[in-house]
């Protein structure tokens, strides 16, 4: 018999029928591109590949309002091209696809959670880490891994769950999420000043959620010293203390060097060592058990190739 893939991959041919416009740097050929380089490298083929499912209403209210949603809807029933709440295109599939973003994160949740595999990256387009509870924003829709977040807790009995971005631009919608939960862990890194603006090193949480909020701000021309070291001298000792359930990733390779969007400068070999702390994370409080989503990234070949070598390490080879 077969040994199980260590890591999948949720993976749809859906995800390329969110449509952007022609030049806009959130393009179904991101995915394309990253699905294209694992297959060219041998990767793809390692992999057991996860279907996602359609995230329901009660999936996405777990962290966005009523009234959101049915904007939402209304926007593409209308024929909006744009998303009223923000800077976020749109098009006839889009609120499915968004739906099929979520439910993407849900189906790696509940394949790593029984067991199924040992690590999970969903390449799910839009991404998520800009939506607030009551706005999509940045190119986002829903906040697909704030969704997994609640997801786990509440149909796992996961109890306490770390998320981790590295995206180039703050995740403020997660942190709006979990601002005042004491069940979240957020630790983000990001290029300030930049888009959204948010995510200054004094916003540390509200109420329970205090000092669970971890913003690492840095200028642009950042790299792996700041970055990979603020991931080994701050949010290991964070997660020691927190004792993560279970760990997730925004995985944003918009921090690569030679983004347009950005001006961090890490290498794929930086976020193959990055991986590697949060694999390290994973294997000392649950046994191994984390999931990362694509966030940003908008060079298609370093997108490609950062990706690449995350996955790599994912799968236990870099």
């Amino acid at each position: 018999m077969a040994a199980t893939p260590p890591t999948a991959l949720v993976v749809s041919e859906a995800y390329l029928q969110h449509l952007t416009g022609g030049g806009h740097p959130e393009q179904p050929a991101r995915v394309t591109a990253i699905l294209d380089r694992l297959r060219e490298e041998g990767l793809f083929e390692r992999t057991l590949q996860i279907a996602p499912r359609l995230a329901t209403d009660a999936d996405l209210l777990r962290c966005h309002s009523k009234t959101y949603l049915r904007i939402v809807a209304e926007d593409v029933a209308d024929g909006e091209r744009r998303l009223s709440t923000g800077d976020t295109p749109l098009s006839a599939r889009s609120l499915e696809v968004a739906r099929l973003a979520a439910g993407g994160l849900l189906a790696a949740v509940d394949a790593v959670l029984a067991g199924q595999v040992r690590n999970a990256c969903a390449l799910v387009r839009p991404p998520g880490h800009h939506a607030t509870p009551t706005h999509g924003m940045g190119f986002c829709i829903f906040n697909s891994i704030a969704i997994a977040a609640r997801y786990a807790q509440a149909q796992h009995g996961v109890r306490r769950v770390l998320i981790a971005d590295w995206d180039v631009h703050h995740g403020n919608g997660t942190q709006e999420i979990f601002y005042e939960d004491g069940t979240v862990l957020f630790f983000d890194t990001h290029q300030h000043p930049l888009y959204p603006g948010t995510g200054a090193a004094a916003e540390t949480g509200r109420g329970a959620g205090l000092g669970l909020n971890i913003n690492c701000p840095f200028p642009a021309g950042a790299g792996r010293k700041e970055i990979v070291g603020a991931f080994r001298e701050r949010l290991i000792r964070a997660a020691e203390a927190f004792k993560p359930e279970l760990v997730l990733v925004s995985a944003g390779f918009d921090s690569r060097i030679d983004d347009p969007l950005g001006g961090f400068r890490l290498t794929d070999e930086d976020f193959a060592e990055l991986t590697g702390i949060m694999k390290e994370i994973a294997a000392a409080h649950c046994g191994g058990r984390l999931i990362s989503t694509l966030e940003g990234g908008y060079n298609l070949s370093g997108l490609a190739a950062a990706a690449a070598s995350h996955v790599r390490a994912l799968m236990g080879n870099g």
